[in-house]
């Protein structure tokens, strides 16, 4: 067994884990895993006195895994062939938005459930899609519904949908479709970190 390199790019930093052709006994070569990168917003705010929780997103079961999704036509469902996530999506997603909301230096207090903070406001968002589709030019989507909580009284202070699309343009395989992905999240993080703190 080996880690594969550090793949390049400005918004991709996703760890390929890389294996031998078999395992000892004959067993299957292990699967590329794949992280996300987390952007750091220019919110051009400050909320010094704000805790915010970064709740773990839902999803529905294709979505609620490991497997990285690819849509070949309207409706139909695949997996990215030896290749997953490094845990489930929605645990990646959530790690990579609290590192956002955190990198942003915007806000006095940025956590997970668990982690201890008197909380002022709760982050809470749906996975829509994330994707790539390869109907029509393969490119990555990505939809995050995100709702900000206020945690002291329980009401919701907005809510939006946020929505990126990037191009598939180095290729076909594996890396180019996960460098796909990492772009269209970057920038659905970027918007949801900038969004939030104006509505906090």
């Amino acid at each position: 067994m080996r880690f594969g390199k550090l793949l390049s790019g400005a918004a991709f930093a996703a760890l390929v884990i890389s294996g031998c052709a078999a395992l000892p006994g004959g067993g299957p070569a292990p699967l590329d895993t794949y992280e996300l990168s987390a952007p750091t917003p220019d919110t051009g705010r400050t909320r010094r006195g704000t805790q915010v929780l970064i709740a773990e997103p839902s999803a529905l079961k294709s979505l609620d895994g490991q497997n990285i999704v690819i849509t070949p036509a309207p409706g139909a469902i695949q997996f990215l062939k030896g290749a997953q996530w490094a845990d489930r999506l929605p645990k990646v997603v959530q790690a990579r938005l609290a590192e956002s909301f955190q990198q942003s230096g915007s806000f006095g207090g940025v956590g997970k459930p668990g982690e201890g903070l008197a909380i002022d406001y709760q982050v809470l968002t749906e996975i829509r899609a994330f994707q790539i589709n390869v109907g029509q030019g393969s490119r990555a989507d990505v939809e995050i519904f995100v709702k900000v909580l206020n945690d002291r009284n329980g009401v919701v202070r907005a809510s939006r949908t946020f929505k990126a699309s990037q191009p598939v343009s180095s290729g076909s395989g594996n890396d180019a479709y996960v460098r796909a992905l990492d772009a269209a999240f970057a920038d659905v993080a970027d918007e949801i970190v900038r969004w939030s703190i104006t509505v906090m």
